[in-house]
């Protein structure tokens, strides 16, 4: 199991350098055209677009990789330990599952632009530039439903502890 979750976070790794990378070369390219020959490629602001949001979501399972995402935590920093986790085990399935729904609608509507043979950038299959939609989902879900198992796990350690200590 360790070595499919380090060929996940390596090949996240590697997707995040190449886009960052593909991304900067082609809109530097199009700046330089643009401003040197009054000139720009059709398709790059379109595949500039697609890159943004593969980068956006690639970024998205990375941060998840380590519980790294926004929180908002205004309450949580006067809660004890044990009321902290319960929270954190909710808030962890909360995620989890609007992830696996938003994977699910994510899928279908890939499968929808496959079945049709939808089009985009020249040709390409619509459904090739969206896989990542339910790909990232899906796996920023997996990630916290494992999280969420882990904190309620250590919730309820630490409560049957406190229970113990207390009789």
């Amino acid at each position: 199991m360790r070595v499919l979750v380090k060929a996940v976070h390596r090949v996240e790794d590697v997707l995040l350098v190449v886009l960052l990378s593909s991304m900067i070369a082609l809109a530097s390219t199009q700046i330089l055209l643009r401003i040197l020959l009054d000139y720009g490629l059709i398709w790059a602001d379109p595949l500039l677009r697609v890159l943004v949001l593969w980068l956006g979501l690639t970024g998205a399972t990375v941060a998840s990789r380590h519980n790294k995402h926004i929180h908002i935590d205004v309450l949580t920093r006067f809660f004890s330990k044990n009321l902290y986790l319960f929270v954190q085990t909710l808030v962890g399935q909360f995620t989890a599952w609007i992830c696996i729904i938003i994977a699910w609608h994510g899928a279908r509507w890939v499968q929808m632009d496959y079945l049709d043979e939808m089009t985009s950038l020249g040709g390409i299959p619509s459904w090739m530039l969206e896989i990542i939609i339910p790909i990232s989902f899906a796996v920023i879900g997996i990630r916290y439903f494992i999280f969420s198992l882990r904190w309620g796990s250590l919730c309820y350690r630490r409560f049957k502890l406190h229970a113990s200590r207390t009789k």
